[in-house]
């Protein structure tokens, strides 16, 4: 394949630029379009967790592994669940010191890692995209917010979940799960909030009663994400008559939500330093597929996006690796478009089908073994045909 094959990547997130990285591996030369203005544009959220045999594989492809090892965190694999009313701890289960198989990263420097390894130039940021056309002849169409247009041999639809390079090659929209997330956060905990700390321990905290519960998460630096979990409609603070913006008037919503739970629990949302962010939770259809069109194809959230449990970050980087490889190894693109499907949308199947069984049996309040379904769920994702 000719290495001056025009390629756009649009989305700088961590399957585009797992893309990106793989491609500039192999000697091709890519494009990324983000609409963000700058990488420093706004926080990049929490911790993943990356599993040895999907996102760890993927940054060994992309030659980023030891840089990931260096700022992994094993501890942060310990899981614990606490009784809501009394925090009793129900299940706790630790990591062994030798246990690396899907230890924890903030995402922020998970991208910058892929940003830093890409050539000076190749993320074209403030680049708002708002479609693609196949043009007939194999190539595509983007389409900018600025009326300009620029034709690629291949433009690959990076952009998570609400992605304006899907409707070309697929009519599914993401649909609502019923489920929202209220997120904040706690800074420096261990040395102002002791006691918090000590609840949340290394890793990830789960109270749950009811259909809805709190979770904690510890990033690098003393850091910990906060989410209330809430089973209500889409438009909940219409309804509450809250201005989201507001957030002292969401935190006391919030803790009349949770009455009667501990007040330690409580304690997470009472003591948190910053506002209140609103993540309804969306997923395509689960088997998401479709009929390939030359010239476009899709990976990560716009290709599957599935339920938060430690899947979707994993799989885009695979995603991403795994159509660079394709391409440095067929002689003609659209063949190796063609292999990629055939291998990614079985596998983002399998996932969606296990995420959506994971969430039901997340949702039964009772303790169970993250490990150990972590590792049944990659391995019918790896098996899936």
């Amino acid at each position: 394949m000719d290495t001056t094959t025009r390629i756009a990547v649009v989305g700088a997130g961590l399957g585009g630029l797992a893309c990106a990285r793989g491609l500039q591996l192999h000697g091709r030369s890519v494009t990324v379009f983000e609409r963000e203005p700058s990488r420093h544009a706004r926080s990049q959220g929490g911790t993943l967790d990356l599993h040895a045999d999907t996102g760890q594989a993927a940054l060994r492809a992309a030659g980023l592994f030891d840089r990931f090892h260096a700022l992994a965190r094993p501890e942060g694999q310990e899981q614990r669940t606490l009784d809501p009313v009394t925090t009793e701890l129900l299940r706790h289960d630790q990591p062994a010191e030798t246990d690396d198989y899907a230890p924890e990263i903030d995402r922020g420097q998970l991208r910058d890692m892929f940003l830093d390894s890409l050539a000076e130039g190749t993320v074209h940021w403030g680049h708002t995209v708002t479609g693609v056309e196949a043009l007939g002849d194999g190539t595509a169409g983007l389409l900018f917010a600025d009326g300009t247009t620029q034709d690629f041999d291949l433009v690959v639809g990076a952009d998570g979940a609400w992605s304006r390079i899907r409707p070309a090659v697929s009519a599914a929209t993401p649909a609502y799960t019923g489920n929202t997330l209220v997120e904040t956060y706690l800074d420096d905990v261990d040395t102002r909030h002791p006691a918090l700390a000590r609840l949340v321990g290394n890793g990830t905290m789960v109270a749950s009663s009811g259909g809805q519960a709190l979770i904690a998460q510890r990033n690098s630096g003393g850091h910990v994400r906060v989410y209330a979990d809430l089973a209500v409609p889409v438009d909940w603070h219409v309804t509450a008559g809250l201005d989201l913006g507001d957030a002292e008037a969401v935190r006391a919503y919030l803790l009349r939500v949770f009455d009667g739970w501990h007040d330690d629990l409580l304690g997470l949302l009472r003591e948190s330093e910053g506002g209140f962010a609103n993540r309804p939770l969306h997923v395509l259809p689960v088997g998401h597929t479709w009929a390939h069109v030359p010239g476009i194809t899709l990976l990560g959230d716009a290709a599957h996006l599935m339920p938060p449990v430690g899947v979707g970050a994993n799989l885009a980087m695979l995603d991403g690796t795994a159509l660079a490889d394709a391409i440095a190894t067929h002689t003609d693109l659209d063949d190796a478009v063609r292999a990629y499907e055939s291998v990614m949308i079985p596998r983002s199947a399998a996932a969606a089908q296990a995420a959506a069984e994971l969430m039901e049996v997340l949702g039964e309040d009772a303790p169970v073994d993250v490990d150990a379904i972590r590792r049944q769920l990659n391995d019918r994702i790896l098996n899936a045909r």
